[in-house]
């Protein structure tokens, strides 16, 4: 069996452009053979379309889309995921998440997805019923068993178990012939070797082949890496998809003579693809074709700026540096010496006049008062409003340029440098922003070495540094992660050898300013748990641990 696998890119609601892409998908698999096509998970409609699917038009106008697509197929079937009614005298949520089996001008069957999750990112059950049986389709002589993303992943591969069914079980005691998976998992740090590991492992307990369509591209917060898979009925993986990259390919799941495919992983490679096709598809995706951003001759910026540059290519991203009376020549130079390196523009415009402005106009209340992080803060601020005039008189999108350490712990100024439209690392601790800004560097110098090597500085009062405030980034990045993403208690975090103090200031810290975080901008997640659409705290709250 030629089998065609469409890993594309939808845009959420866009039901016009994604038929025609899987369309053209469906026609480039046909030249090469194949015999199915399989697109992702809700690849008509985009995911995740979230309350878009309550709009009263939301619906028919994706079961239109259906009937285009059903319309333009012959007699090689299309596999389309799409959000469906489920039927009014049907209890339950109103919408299924389905696919549909196209042939011959007919949808010839619809097939809702089993399991619905409702954790981390996902929310599933706020919108779809699920399926209430599994049944293979008889097609050619083979029977094969349609699966929608999580319907594959039962407890043997979840943390703990959620559900009380197992389709793939369901399927294979239905003498199944082969296993298809369309699926839209979006991406964080180690999932693609996850992915794989559990597909060889269904293939393999299963019998069967297993075919995995993924996704690739950005909606909102959310990276869809692709990594689409094919294992045979003896666990090895056979076809392995590039990662971040449109891909239509055709393969035959049948081979058992195949090698293992090998996958070899690279963090701060797949951490750097993931960026620039997130900010790629954010931007352009949201109808900007250009962006901004503060150069400080930080690292953080100059990563930043790399990954514009290389997602929109470098005529497309405009920087500032704004020294104020304490920034460095260095930081400056530094600025340009990127600047230069990437073809990006940059232009200087000090805040000095300005910060000297603002402090003789707050004089008269602020007399008798030392200068402290309000000064520190009115530097920030000054900054952000320069960069949203610039963004507004150019139509640039504003990029920020905070990590997830300082995020965290609240290392940065609300108005200030959190202004913007898209927080790019913002999921990226500060530990991986030098990992990244390494690799960047590991053929020639791109970003100044001297901006990965000086110890990194607000600069925003004289001979400042971070860590005259916050503990070495290694350190911090290591509690946070305990904390944050494991959701240890800070007893359990001390228990492992942590200093104590040092633990409960940056518990402290994040707990404090989860209301600075409901007002950042949104930031691309590449880690098991980012803050914003993967983490929901409440602002008031008296919880203490």
């Amino acid at each position: 069996m030629k089998l065609g696998i469409a890993q594309i890119n939808p845009v959420v609601g866009d039901f016009p452009g994604n038929a025609k892409l899987i369309l053209a998908a469906y026609r480039e698999c046909l030249d090469a053979g194949a015999e199915i096509v399989v697109t992702p998970e809700l690849s008509l409609a985009g995911y995740p379309p979230r309350d878009l699917v309550f709009k009263s038009q939301f619906v028919p106008k994706c079961l239109q889309a259906l009937d285009y697509l059903a319309d333009e197929t012959k007699e090689v079937p299309l596999l389309v995921g799409y959000v469906d009614h489920n039927h009014p005298t049907h209890p339950g949520k109103p919408f299924r998440n389905a696919a549909a089996w196209l042939e011959n001008g007919e949808i010839k069957h619809r097939i809702w997805k089993t399991l619905l999750p409702t954790y981390d990112v996902f929310d599933e059950r706020r919108y779809f019923e699920p399926g209430e049986s599994s049944k293979p389709i008889e097609w050619k002589g083979k029977r094969i068993g349609v699966t929608i993303c999580e319907d594959i992943w039962t407890e043997d591969h979840l943390q703990r178990p959620f559900y009380h069914r197992d389709p793939v079980q369901e399927l294979t005691s239905q003498h199944t012939d082969l296993i298809v998976n369309l699926s839209a998992s979006p991406f964080s740090l180690g999932k693609p070797a996850i992915r794989r590991a559990m597909i060889a492992g269904i293939a393999h307990k299963a019998g069967v082949p297993v075919v995995y369509c993924n996704a690739i591209g950005a909606n909102d917060q959310l990276v869809f890496d692709g990594h689409s898979l094919v294992a045979s009925a003896n666990g090895r993986i056979t076809a392995q998809f590039p990662g971040f990259s449109t891909t239509n390919m055709v393969v035959n799941p049948f081979n058992e003579w195949l090698e293992d495919v090998p996958f070899e992983e690279n963090p701060p490679e797949e951490l750097y693809q993931a960026l620039v096709l997130g900010v790629r598809d954010y931007v352009r995706k949201c109808g900007f074709s250009s962006v901004c951003l503060g150069l400080s001759g930080g690292i953080d910026s100059a990563l930043t700026a790399a990954i514009a540059a290389a997602a929109l290519g470098p005529e497309n991203v405009r920087g500032l540096t704004m020294p104020s009376p304490y920034s460095s020549r260095g930081s400056v130079d530094d600025s340009f010496a990127l600047a230069k390196a990437l073809g990006i523009r940059c232009d200087e415009l000090s805040i000095a006049s300005g910060f000297e402005a603002v402090k003789q106009t707050m004089a008269p209340v602020f007399a008798g008062r030392d200068e402290d992080v309000t000064e520190e803060n009115m530097q920030a601020r000054l900054r952000g409003l320069m960069l949203m005039a610039l963004s507004n008189k150019e139509n640039h999108l504003l990029l920020t340029t905070g990590n997830k350490s300082e995020l965290a712990v609240g290392y940065c100024t609300i108005y200030g440098d959190m202004c913007g439209g898209l927080a790019v690392i913002s999921d990226l601790p500060k530990s991986r922003v030098y990992e990244v800004a390494r690799w960047i560097n590991r053929n020639e110098e791109i970003i100044p070495w001297n901006t990965i090597e000086k110890p990194p500085s607000a600069e925003l009062r004289p001979d400042q540094k971070d860590q005259d405030t916050l503990p070495e980034y290694d350190l911090l990045d290591a509690i946070l992660e305990l904390y944050v993403e494991h959701h240890l208690s800070p007893d359990e975090i001390i228990s492992r050898g942590y200093d104590e103090a040092v633990v409960r200031w940056i518990q402290r810290r994040v707990d404090l300013n989860e209301w600075k975080r409901h007002q950042a901008a949104p930031g691309l997640r590449v880690t098991s748990k980012a803050f914003g659409i993967g983490r929901r705290m409440p602002i008031v709250q008296r919880f203490i641990e």
